[in-house]
Order: C-alpha cells, then sequence, then structure tokens
C-alpha cells in the first residue's frame, strides 16, 4: 500500500519475524514457557515502525493469535510513534485496517477483525483533530457505503461494528488510553456528538429498513440477519451515549401532565434518562422510528411464533432492548406541548410490550413449562422505565386509553403471578422469576413513593388491585410457609429472619399493603387471630408446626406493614396508615390498633411457661422481639412532641385516625403495660432460652436498647418491677454471665442508660451503685486473690473475666453528664486492678484486647468532662498502661510477616493495634474538645507526654502494607491529623526512625482511594507545614533537624519535609486524578508548603514550564501558576482570610490546568 509508514523489509525477515510470534502465541497457549513467550511479543510491540511486520502477519498468518499481535502492535506502535509518522502514513494505516476488515468480512475469526477494527477506530481518533474534514468524509463515505449494504451484509456488518467501535473508542468511559490531554478527549466527543453521531444513527436506520424486509419475508440469510441484529445494536449504543446536550429553559421536577424531568434513584437498577436534544426529533421521534421497530419486531414475533427460541435469538433480544431503551427518551427532544408527545410515545410503546405479558397467568404459565423468560422479563423492565419517568396518576393512565384498566392493574397482575411462581416452587432454580419479582417490586417503590413525592394520588381501581394483589401475596407465603414447616432449614432458607433479601421484599410488600390499608390491615388482624386462637383453643396441640410457621410469616410482614425500618433515625408512622381509617373516632375501633393489640396479646403468652415450652421456639422469639423493638420505637411516640396539632392537615379528612394512632397507647396507662411486657419477655429470652446467641443478641441490642433511647419511655421504664428484675438479675444472678460477652456489654449499657432517665439524682445513685458496684467488687476481689496467677490461666477464669470487662466497657458507654462522675469513680477503683490483669494475661491476646478497648472507650467517654486533677489520675494510668504494655512488646509483629496476612480472620490480630490508635486519638482531643470548668491557674496534666511515648509504642508496629486494612488505616490517620493539629513541636522531637514512618505513611495515604483517609493526611500536612512556617517566621529551627532521605534516580537524596510534600502535592494535583471535594484541604497545605519553600516552589514552576513543548499550553500553564500565587490579593500569611483567597485560586487553578495536564 502506498504511503504505509516504515521502511520496507526483504521477504526473509518478514517471515522470520512472522515465525517469532507465532512460536510465541503457541507457547502461550500450550502454557509452555509463558514468560519467554511474553518477552518475545512484548519486545515485537515496542519495536520501531514495525508496521510492514504487522502487515504481513495480518495477511499471510494461518494463526489467528498471531494476526491478533499484529494487530493491536499497529495500533500501540501508531499511537507511541505519531508524532513520526506523516499525515499520509496515518491516513494509510486506518485505510489498510478498514479495508483489511471489509476484505475479510466472512472470517470465522471475529476476534481478530473486532480487534482491527477497533485499531482503526483508535487511530481515526488519534487523528480527528488533525485530519480535515475533507479527508473525515472521504473515510466515512467508504463505510456509509457498507453499512447501506452496497457491498453485501458480510461486508455491511463490518461496517456497522467498526461505527460501534468508533462510539466507543470516543465516549469518555471506554474511550482506550493515548496519552494525551483530557482536553483532546473532550473535543473529539464533542465533535462527534455534533456532527457524526445522529448521522451514524441514520446509517444504522436505514440499514435496518433494507435488511427488514428480507428478514421478515424469509428471503433472507443468517448474514443479513447478523447484519440487521447489529445495526440495531448499534443505534442502542449510540442512544447510550453521554449526550452533553442539555435543556436551556429550567423545569419543575413534574409537569402537569405528569412527566417527571428528575431522574429517580432506584435501588437495584440503573436507569439513565436519555437526552439527546432537539436535533434528533426528526430522527427517533416525529420520522415514526418506534412505531417502525414496534411493527418491525412485531412482524418478525408473529412469523417465528411457532419457535420457542426465537425470543433469545441475537436479532430479537437487540431489538426489545432498543425498545425499552425508548421508553427513557427525555428532555427536549419531544415538543414543548405539555408532555403529550412524550405520553403518546409511552402509550404507543405500551401498547406493543402489553402483548409479550398478557395474560400474566397465561405467560408465566409458558415460562414455567419451559418458554422463554426474556421477552417478560424485558416488559417488566419498560414498565418500570415508564413509572420512573411518570406520575403515579400518569403511569396508571397509561394503559387506560387503550384497555379498560390502569396500569397498576396489570403491574398487579403480573405481580401476583411472580409472587405465585416464586412461593410454588422454592426448590426449584427458577432465576427469572428471582429477577421480574425485584424489577416488579422496584416498579412498586418508584409509583408509591412518587404519590408522596409529587402528590398525585392513586385510583380506586388501583387500590383494589394493590389490595388483591396483597392478599395474594399473603395467602401464597401462608401457604409456603406451611409446607416448609417439615423441610430441612437449607431447604427453607427463604423464611429465615436473617435472609436480607426477604426483608427487603417484606418492605416492598408492605408498601403495597399500606395503599389499600382499609382492607390489608383487618385482612392481616383475621389471619393472625385466628392462628393465635387455634393455638389458644388448642386446636393444633397434636401438630402446631404449621400453624406457628404462619405466625412467625405473619409476624413478619406485620412488623413491615406497621413500621419502617427507618436504621439509625427516629421513627415515625408510616403517612399512609395515619391517612387512612376518615371514619374511625375510637381507638377500640381503629383496625391498627385492633392489629396491634392482637401481635401484643400475643407476645405476652410466651410469658406463660407452659404455652412458651408449647409453642415459642427460639425462632419465633427473634420474630417476636424484632417486632416488639420496631413496633414500640414507632408507636410509643411522647404526646408532647408536637406531632398531635389542631393544625393537622391530613389527607382524606383523617385527623382522628392520626390523632388515635400518635395517642392510643397512652391510654389508660397501655403504655406501662407494653413496657412491662416488653421488659419480661426479654428476661424470659435472655434467661430461659440458654445458647441462643442471636435472639438475646437481638434481645438487647434491639428491643431493651430501643427502650431507655426515648427519655419519655425511659422515664416510665425505670418506674416499673420489672426494669428492677432485670437490674437485680443483671447485677446479682450468674444466670445472665452465661450469655456472651458482647451480649452483656450490650445489657450493661442499657441498664447503666436507665439512670439518666430517673428524676431523682439520689435515686440514680443508688441505682447505678446496685447496677455496677457488684461487677466492680467482683474484678477487684478476683485481681486480688492470693492464688490469682495459679487460676489466671483457666478456662472460666479467662471467661469471667472477659464478661467482667464486656460489662464495665458497657456501662462506661453509657457515660450521660448526670452519670459521669459516679462512672469515673467506677473506673477509677479498678484502674489497679486493669494494671494487674494486663501483666498477668499478657500472652492472652483477647483479654490484653478487651483491656485496652475498656480504656479507649473508658476515656473516650469521659475525657472532655474531667477536672485537672482527674484528667491527672487518667493519665497517669494511660501512661502506665502503655509502659507494660511496652515492656512486654505485647502486639509487636515482624513487618516481614505482615505482607503475608490478607485474610479478615489474620487481621484479628492487628486489634490491640487499633485499639492503641484509638486511644491516644481519644487522649488527644482532650486538647480539642473540653467541657470542663479547669481554670487557667490549675496545673494541666502532660498528655502531649503520653502522646510521645505512644508514638514510639505505635509507629513500629505500622506498615504500609498493615495501612491496606481499611479500619486500621482509618484509626491510624486519625490519630496522625489529630496530633500534628495538636502536638506538632511533639512530633518534631520524634527520633529520625519515628518520624520517617510518619512521613512515609503520609506519603502512602495522599494516595489513598478512601476519601476521608486523603483529607486526613491533607490535613496532617497542613499542619506539619504551618509548624514549620510558624516557627521560621520567629526564628525558631522547626522542622529543620528533620532531614528526610528519599530514593531518587541516581541514589538516595536528602530533603526537607516541606521541600519533600511540596514537590508531591503539586505532582499529584497537576498531573493525577485528583478529586475536586478536597480542594479545601489541599488549598490549606499547599499554601503553607508554598510560604515553607518560596524558592523551591518557583524552581518548580520553571521546570514545569520549560517541560511544556506546546507554547500556547506553556503560555496557559504560566498564566495558571501566576494566578495562582497573586491573584485576589494574596499575602503571606497563613490567617483565615488569606487561606479562603488561596482556595478560590487553587480551585481556579485546577480547572483551568485539568484539561491539558491530565492525560489518558
Amino acid at each position: 500500500m502506498q504511503g504505509f509508514p516504515g521502511a520496507a523489509t526483504d521477504l526473509q525477515s518478514l517471515q522470520a519475524s512472522m515465525l517469532a510470534i507465532e512460536q510465541a502465541c503457541s507457547l502461550i497457549q500450550m502454557h509452555m514457557n509463558p514468560t519467554e513467550a511474553e518477552k518475545v511479543l512484548s519486545s515485537f510491540r515496542s519495536s520501531s515502525m514495525p508496521y510492514h511486520a504487522c502487515r504481513f502477519i495480518l495477511e499471510a498468518s494461518q494463526m489467528p493469535n498471531a494476526r491478533f499481535q499484529a494487530a493491536g502492535t499497529i495500533g500501540d506502535a501508531a499511537i507511541r510513534e505519531w508524532a513520526l509518522l506523516t499525515d499520509e502514513n496515518k491516513r494509510s494505516l486506518i485505510l489498510f485496517c478498514l479495508n483489511y476488515c471489509m476484505e475479510r468480512a466472512g472470517s470465522s475469526e471475529s476476534y481478530v477483525q473486532s480487534k482491527v477494527s477497533s485499531v482503526a477506530a483508535r487511530l481515526l481518533k488519534r487523528g480527528w483533530i488533525e485530519f480535515s474534514e475533507a479527508e473525515k468524509v472521504a473515510i466515512f463515505n467508504e463505510v456509509k457505503q457498507s453499512v447501506l449494504g452496497v457491498h453485501g451484509p458480510l461486508p455491511q456488518y463490518t461496517g456497522i461494528n467498526f461505527l460501534e467501535s468508533l462510539v466507543s473508542e470516543f465516549s469518555p468511559s471506554t474511550s482506550s488510553s493515548m496519552g494525551l490531554p483530557r482536553e483532546f478527549h473532550a473535543q473529539c466527543q464533542s465533535s462527534l456528538e455534533i456532527n457524526y453521531l445522529k448521522e451514524f444513527y441514520c446509517w444504522a436506520q436505514a440499514a435496518t429498513s433494507g435488511l427488514a424486509d428480507k428478514v421478515v419475508n424469509s428471503s433472507g440469510n443468517l448474514s443479513e440477519e447478523k447484519a440487521c441484529s447489529s445495526a440495531i445494536r448499534l443505534m442502542f449504543n449510540i442512544l447510550n451515549w453521554n449526550f452533553t446536550e442539555s435543556d436551556k429553559s429550567k423545569k419543575s421536577n413534574v409537569l402537569s401532565s405528569g412527566i417527571r424531568h428528575d431522574t429517580v434513584v432506584l435501588k437495584k437498577f440503573d436507569r439513565t434518562l436519555i437526552r439527546p436534544g432537539a436535533g434528533w426529533r426528526e430522527t427517533v421521534i416525529t420520522s415514526g422510528h418506534t412505531n417502525w421497530l414496534l411493527n418491525f419486531y412485531g412482524a418478525l414475533r408473529e412469523k417465528y411464533s411457532y419457535d420457542t427460541l426465537w425470543n433469545d435469538s441475537p436479532l430479537a433480544v437487540s431489538l426489545r432492548q432498543l425498545i425499552v431503551q425508548l421508553c427513557s427518551l427525555a428532555g427536549s427532544v419531544f415538543p414543548s406541548d405539555n408532555g403529550e408527545t412524550q405520553i403518546k410515545h409511552l402509550i404507543q410503546i405500551l401498547a406493543a410490550i402489553i402483548t409479550w405479558i398478557e395474560p400474566p397467568d397465561v405467560v408465566t404459565a409458558s415460562i414455567r413449562s419451559g418458554g422463554s423468560e426474556s421477552e417478560f422479563v424485558d416488559g417488566c423492565h419498560a414498565l418500570l422505565s415508564m413509572a420512573s419517568l411518570t406520575t403515579t396518576t400518569l403511569f396508571d393512565n397509561l394503559l387506560k386509553s387503550i384497555r379498560q384498566y390502569g396500569t397498576i392493574h396489570i403491574l398487579a397482575a403480573l405481580t401476583c403471578e411472580v409472587v405465585k411462581s416464586l412461593m410454588d416452587n422454592q426448590t426449584e432454580e427458577e432465576t427469572w422469576v428471582e429477577e421480574s419479582l425485584d424489577i416488579l417490586l422496584e416498579t412498586w417503590n418508584v409509583i408509591l413513593g412518587g404519590m408522596y413525592n409529587d402528590g398525585s394520588g392513586i385510583s380506586s381501581d388501583g387500590v383494589y388491585a394493590a389490595s388483591s394483589l396483597f392478599n395474594v401475596i399473603v395467602e401464597s407465603h401462608l401457604k409456603a410457609a406451611a409446607d416448609s414447616a417439615f423441610e430441612d432449614a437449607d431447604d427453607s432458607e427463604y423464611f429465615h429472619a436473617s435472609v436480607s433479601k426477604r426483608d427487603e421484599r417484606l418492605a416492598s410488600y408492605a408498601l403495597i399493603a399500606r395503599i389499600g390499608a382499609e382492607s390489608s390491615i383487618p385482612f392481616l388482624t383475621r389471619h393472625f387471630q385466628e392462628r393465635f386462637a387455634q393455638l389458644s383453643q388448642g386446636l393444633c396441640k397434636n401438630d402446631p408446626t404449621k400453624t406457628l410457621e404462619e405466625l412467625y410469616w405473619l409476624l413478619l410482614i406485620t412488623g413491615h406493614v406497621l413500621t419502617d425500618s427507618g436504621e439509625g433515625e427516629t421513627l415515625l408512622i408510616p403517612e399512609a396508615l395515619q391517612a387512612a381509617f376518615s371514619d374511625v373516632n375510637e381507638s377500640a375501633q381503629h383496625p391498627v390498633v385492633l392489629l396491634s393489640w392482637s401481635v401484643i396479646n400475643f407476645s405476652r403468652q410466651c410469658l406463660d411457661p407452659e404455652m412458651r415450652s408449647a409453642y415459642f421456639s427460639p425462632r419465633l422469639m427473634e420474630a417476636l422481639i424484632w417486632f416488639l423493638s420496631r413496633w414500640i420505637a414507632t408507636y410509643l411516640v411522647p404526646v408532647e412532641s408536637g406531632q398531635i396539632s389542631v393544625h393537622d392537615t391530613a389527607p382524606n379528612g383523617s385527623k382522628p385516625s392520626r390523632k388515635i394512632l400518635l395517642s392510643f397507647t397512652w391510654e389508660n396507662n397501655q403504655a406501662d403495660v407494653i413496657l412491662d411486657s416488653a421488659v419480661r419477655i426479654s428476661l424470659a429470652a435472655l434467661t430461659v432460652y440458654p445458647g441462643e446467641n442471636e435472639l438475646q443478641a437481638l434481645t438487647c441490642q434491639k428491643l431493651l436498647a430501643v427502650l431507655v433511647r426515648r427519655k419519655h419511655i425511659g422515664v416510665r421504664l425505670v418506674q416499673l418491677e420489672s426494669w428492677r428484675e432485670l437490674a437485680r438479675a443483671f447485677a446479682n444472678e450468674s444466670a445472665l454471665f452465661s450469655i456472651g460477652a458482647r451480649t452483656q456489654r450490650s445489657l450493661a449499657e442499657t441498664l447503666v442508660s436507665g439512670a439518666s432517665c430517673m428524676k431523682d439524682s439520689e435515686a440514680s445513685l443508688q441505682y447505678l451503685k446496685d447496677v455496677m458496684g457488684p461487677m466492680t467488687s467482683c474484678l477487684i476481689e478476683n485481681t486480688s486473690r492470693s492464688d490469682l496467677k495459679s487460676i489466671a490461666q483457666q478456662a472460666d477464669a479467662v471467661y469471667m473475666v472477659s464478661c467482667l470487662l464486656e460489662r464495665l466497657r458497657g456501662a462506661i458507654r453509657a457515660t450521660q453528664p448526670r452519670t459521669q462522675k459516679p462512672i469515673f469513680e467506677m473506673g477509677h477503683a479498678v484502674m489497679g486492678p486493669l494494671l494487674s490483669l494486663l501483666e498477668i494475661y499478657k500472652n492472652q491476646a483477647a483479654v490484653v484486647y478487651l483491656i485496652l478497648k475498656f480504656v479507649v472507650d473508658f476515656v473516650d467517654a469521659q475525657v472532655v468532662f474531667l477536672e485537672a486533677k482527674e484528667t491527672s489520675v487518667l493519665i497517669s494510668f494511660c501512661m502506665s498502661l502503655l509502659q507494660i504494655y511496652s515492656s512486654h512488646n505485647i502486639g509487636k509483629i515482624s513487618l516481614s510477616l505482615s505482607s503475608s496476612m490478607w485474610s479478615e480472620s489474620q487481621s484479628e490480630k492487628y486489634k490491640d493495634l487499633r485499639a492503641l490508635l484509638q486511644l491516644l486519638t481519644n487522649i488527644c482531643s482532650k486538647d480539642l474538645i473540653d467541657f470542663s470548668n479547669t481554670g487557667e491557674h490549675e496545673d494541666t496534666p502532660d498528655i502531649a507526654e503520653v502522646i510521645y511515648v505512644g508514638l514510639h509504642i505505635v509507629t513500629p508496629l505500622i506498615s504500609l502494607d498493615l495501612l491496606k486494612y481499611p479500619k486500621l488505616s482509618r484509626d491510624y490517620f486519625a490519630l496522625v491529623s489529630h496530633m500534628l493539629e495538636v502536638y506538632p513541636e511533639k512530633v518534631a522531637r520524634l527520633n529520625k526512625d519515628a518520624f520517617s514512618r510518619i512521613i512515609a505513611t503520609l506519603d502512602f495515604g495522599l494516595r489513598h482511594q478512601d476519601i476521608d483517609i486523603v483529607e486526613k493526611c491533607l490535613a496532617a500536612i497542613n499542619a506539619l507545614a504551618s509548624f514549620h512556617f510558624k516557627e521560621r517566621s520567629s526564628a525558631k529551627e522547626g522542622l529543620s533537624p528533620q532531614i528526610l532521605e528519599i530514593e531518587g534516580p541516581n541514589g538516595k537524596l536528602q530533603e526537607t519535609v516541606s521541600s519533600h510534600f511540596l514537590r508531591l502535592l503539586l505532582q499529584i494535583l497537576i498531573f493525577e486524578d485528583f478529586r475536586t471535594e478536597l480542594a479545601g484541604s489541599a488549598a490549606d497545605a499547599l499554601l503553607a508548603l508554598i510560604l515553607c519553600e518560596q524558592d523551591l516552589y518557583q524552581r518548580l514552576v520553571q521546570e514545569l514550564l520549560e517541560g511544556q513543548p506546546n507554547p500556547a499550553l506553556k503560555s496557559r500553564l504560566a498564566n495558571a501558576c501566576h494566578s495562582l500565587t497573586s491573584s485576589n490579593n494574596l499575602l503571606s500569611s497563613l490567617d483565615r482570610p488569606n487561606r479562603q483567597r488561596f482556595r478560590k485560586n487553587l480551585h481556579h487553578f485546577l480547572i483551568e490546568i485539568s484539561g491539558f495536564m491530565r492525560i489518558k
């Protein structure tokens, strides 16, 4: 080929090159000496001007892998040597690749063809800015002829495949690296979108149109069907483009027509609105393109109605994907007619896809009999896309224009059949059922959530459909629960309380139930009461297992219907339940109240020993505890909270219902009855079910924790005799020592928190003594035993010590301002014994860790409240603890081993190191946050000295490998940022090794994936540089004695801390992917570094400018660097106003340089 780059090579050399590449590929394929083979291939890829050899291999080699390697080498070499190639060379390479693909369009090695095609696309993009429009048109004219089928179906497929590669190469998310500024990629993306993307789409439309008749009328062959499928796939990929067009006029999220313009965030599926802009309107809307595609698919569907496999063919799948994608068209591609055209567009698609999914019972039966499910699943996806674009009212009305019922009706029918299929085939692998149900429930979440967000309602027909669906859901699940009663646990996993996926589904079912609450709540009540009555009347005495399984499931669904999960939030009564039952005026008649009391009365039956032993298994108790914890957190709301107001404007005149739900628990002291029952049930769960760790953990961490979380509940709680019984059992009975140690910690925290709810201070103090005194005395007595060393290592002794430590930790974590002093006195009393235990159990890692964690929690809870004298006691104790820890070298692990310890179980060996980091951080916070009344005249303890000692203990244990563990890494950098902010002078005094380790970890942290860690590192560097600048400004040495040894190209180099970080931070900011949300922290650090090293900064800028060969970019870079340090009247100061000015400067600097300095 004329203009092909590189000097001509003799045939013998070309053959030798081909033989070497073929042999290397054979060795790799046969897994023989792959290292040497890879060396040969690597040498070939990096060779200079390898184009003639690559061309020879592509044309002469009989080995596809060798041809694949040759194609890739052309692309890599051309990108690398682009500046050396002439314009003719560049065009010749692109045309060679295109012609190669066209001439071998029928080749069976499709991966080689795709590689050559992608190389042509990559090279065309590389020359995109350089090539004239005429040169591009010349290349595309030949491609267009092929795409339109002028040269036959095989070249047509090849041309379409090239356009697919081109679109992928120009798309930012899939483009390949070229070593060019991001501005180049952005310019290419914009140019293709504006000038060619729509044209490519039109070519694909024309190609599909030209092939459609042949495919439908059976006159086409497989190659034509393949080309048609690829053209449709190209249209799909083009519409997936990240269009930069945006509507000029600002629109509200929802028009009066019901069309949404915001993007609905889905839980499990990705949905992106497709906004190609007004310029595409003729192409995809007014031209009838959508209708043509729907008719084409319909004709093919009818033609292949006898073929059960056709639905999964590439052509059918591609067509359905494009149709579903067209549901997401939005924005100015539609005319400004208040959504009329877009609604017609959606109705048009819905009219077609309804045939894929209707009638639901027939379709699902066909799938269960072996038919294809892909069309059904795609139809569900289309409904989800439509729901995410419309209000609830509009979504329901879409189908009413072509049917006598709404879209919600068909959605309910679909969900009903899928739920039945799921429940009827629990033991079979039916992935389509799981997938379809997830899509349908996501659709329900969107339309029901939208009711409250956009204010649209749901029709009475929709309410009826939802209610009927919920009834089917309940009955299907009850049947499945009864059928699973005698199955092994593995076979009935769906019904286990710990399965999170099931809980997600139950939450979706609950939304559906609340829409028709007037019927669904009584429906649940009737089912629950029927099964409760069966147990109470003894009808199930022979075999109650089925009834108990049904009650278990009813407890779960009832809990979800009546309450929301609200993890970490204050739970509120669901709005749908407050708005329902507008005709109910008495709490005794309110369905929600009746259902609630049905469950509460059932739960109280477990307090009867006979009933408990007969019916209440640990698993059923777990469901009860779970229900009570959520229900109490939701319905025991304080009347004085302001939720009940004469100004309430609930829909449908539901103010009486709202008031009933917010107040019924406080009538006739019913709250006390509920609380008393909850405490007694908790006590039974903790004492009657030994070894049931999940039940006991749920009881302490959920139910009991909820009882003391709100003060209005706690005030009544601590007055109950049942609460005092629980406290006495905890303090004095050995039975509660049998529950898990961590559960004991949670229980101790809950019980001690109760003291803050007592109005009388003396009663509160006595209560704390009663709860904490026995465990404190027990620990002190055990530690002072004369035979302690001889019995300490026995299992029961270790267990007892562990339990006592966990209880003490729980008590400490319940510290409140009112209870701080007595809890400190408790901690003070055990300080000596804890040091003794640390000596005795120095080889027991678990006990050492618990001691450290107790001290961590103690310092964290107490340090901000302590006066100088108390602080001195605490700091002295911490110093002694660290010294003992250091003297026994506890936790010392060879750094040479750390790289091999990657699993989570092995990382447990570093828990004590994490505890030490947390301890030092908490001590350090004393000088940051201090609520004590210490006067300036009082002597304050030397906290800095403890930090100093702690650093010398911790830093030798930290390695870069260890910092790859997320939790340890976060704790470490939290400590470093704290200590440098508060005690930079102590860091300056560290020995050379300890200081160098800290600097190395900061280097590591600056490039960490965790944004919080990077921010902490920037704060640490800012603190270091600010300290050094201020010290130097006062004629002190600052960090000058700390000289770093850095590995350079010619050996080790010495530099100061500030110069090291100035180089590193500039490198990251200018050349690497720096996250803009960190710009403020980076600006603070950079300003301090520049002020410390102004001469170095000027030299670095000069080196940067000298290394920029492009005059235009060099000028832009020079202006940006100048503005960084001179704009906004920047001064040589670290005061707040100056930092704010520099933050603005850096923000503009990053915007200016990111396009041409960031390389891809």
